[in-house]
């Protein structure tokens, strides 16, 4: 009997490049990352979004991205309307990959009409990737760990 090894890659059949393309396009609609996020702030023409975290205040004092406004979820609802042009769009972010604050604020956010992406990564990776953040303590930054960034250029190229 011969048994014939399928591919666990191939397994199932990679969708046609219009769905391919259709499914990225979304996603990029949705989400950014955390270079980006950073090339855009330090932009002069400013970066055209509101940069959201929706951590608690101990959170922000232990660590946040500069120029971020500090909108906690729970606060969201009856806060946001005083606080962010709804002609303006918000990219949210929270602690890291392993936490879904992010997407919980963002989804109050575009629930109440704001246009809105995530920041992947979030916080963990912000300072992984060697940018500065503010503390209660003022500005630090910590090396940039080779695992989540090129440590030798400004840019990944991607």
């Amino acid at each position: 009997m011969t048994t014939t090894t399928v591919n666990p890659v191939l397994r199932i059949a990679p969708a046609s490049a219009s769905v391919a393309a259709a499914h990225f396009r979304a996603s990029l609609a949705l989400y950014t990352d955390v270079s980006d996020v950073a090339a855009a702030l330090a932009s002069g023409d400013g970066p055209g979004f509101v940069l959201v975290d929706s951590r608690s205040a101990e959170a922000w004092n232990q660590g946040h991205v500069p120029g971020a406004l500090h909108l906690p979820t729970a606060h969201i609802a009856e806060r946001a309307a005083d606080l962010l042009d709804p002609a303006v769009p918000v990219v949210t972010y929270c602690w890291g990959p392993g936490c879904d604050g992010a997407a919980r604020a963002a989804l109050v956010l575009a629930e109440l009409g704001y246009r809105v992406k995530e920041m992947l990564g979030g916080f963990e990776y912000w300072v992984r990737e060697g940018f500065a953040y503010g503390t209660s303590r003022g500005r630090e930054r910590r090396a940039a760990d080779p695992l989540t960034t090129v440590v030798e250029s400004e840019a990944c190229g991607c």
